[in-house]
């Protein structure tokens, strides 16, 4: 997903094995709000990452069920986890962990190749529910190795552009690898964005006013191969198995990344059944299926025009 910049500046770099970008309406603000980035994301390593031997989610999974006083960072990295589970009946689930490192996704998916046929990880239906925060203290149970990556992501451009907006005053876009949260205002005509995953998909460009934000999953980004099977990242939590992909992509427009994000990954995992589900919560939203095909609900684009090719 790319944004277009015209008479705003703009940075792009990569981290999280994906892309990221900044877009300001101010160009002077631009090396504050990279401070400003910088500084967040490093916090949300540090608390959240599964890959990092020295995280604090990592702790907890050696914490053998015993009350753990955690950072506030990633007490509302949990929150918002736990939100989104209980949102969607479980389908985005934040203790995945251990099936993802069954699945082989044990490390940078940059580093992901072959990987031997492994026994999936044995899942026991929502454990999630099992979890207990309160004050700041974090219960998991044992054997339980959490995963946030599904929203952590999104909660992070949410807080990245709200934290650029209020530090530095100009309007800003903030794009985590396809997690897209406004802040202030938007250039005339709003925040012209690019929606597709490859330069082979179907693209639509639509104009996000400000304040508004975007979420994509995909099946075709962050994929190995297992055995002989090609896998993915979003699991089904009830099979602790790639979800099944009826769609390459689904992007999901709302007022936070991390409310379109939990749609987003949600419908991944409940394929067809995902289109009814959407129109009921009266969403915005754009499927791709896995013939190419576009499906799209509600007012999609939410803004400006759009094309499909």
């Amino acid at each position: 997903m790319t944004v277009d910049v015209v008479d705003v500046a703009q940075i792009q770099w990569q981290r999280w094995s994906t892309d990221m970008q900044i877009v300001v309406m101010d160009p002077g603000s631009l090396p504050a709000a990279k401070r400003e980035v910088d500084a967040e994301l490093d916090a949300v390593d540090a608390a959240a990452s599964r890959f990092r031997p020295d995280s604090e989610i990592r702790a907890l999974a050696t914490s053998d069920g015993r009350p753990t006083e955690v950072s506030e960072m990633l007490a509302n990295l949990l929150d918002a986890a736990l939100t989104a589970a209980s949102q969607t009946d479980g389908d985005v689930d934040p203790t995945v962990g251990a099936a993802m490192v069954a699945l082989g996704y044990d490390g940078d998916v940059t580093t992901l190749g072959d990987t031997a046929a492994l026994a999936a990880s044995t899942i026991t239906p929502a454990v999630w529910s099992m979890v207990s925060l309160q004050d700041g203290v974090v219960t998991v149970p044992p054997g339980v190795l959490l995963d946030l990556g599904a929203s952590a992501k999104a909660v992070a451009a949410d807080q990245c552009a709200h934290r650029v907006r209020e530090v530095t005053g100009s309007g800003v876009l903030i794009n985590l690898g396809g997690d897209i949260a406004t802040a202030g205002p938007a250039p005339a005509g709003g925040w012209q964005v690019l929606v597709h995953d490859a330069p082979d998909e179907p693209a639509s460009s639509v104009a996000l006013p400000c304040g508004a934000a975007l979420a994509t999953s995909s099946t075709i980004r962050r994929r190995w191969r297992r055995g002989d099977d090609l896998v993915h990242h979003i699991l089904d939590p009830r099979t602790g198995r790639s979800a099944d992909p009826v769609w390459r992509t689904v992007s999901v427009a709302a007022q936070t990344c991390y409310a379109a994000n939990t749609v987003s990954t949600a419908a991944v995992v409940r394929g067809w059944s995902a289109l009814p589900w959407i129109q009921a919560l009266g969403m915005t939203a754009r499927l791709v299926d896995r013939d190419r095909v576009v499906h799209t609900i509600g007012n999609w684009p939410a803004a400006g025009s759009e094309r499909d090719r």
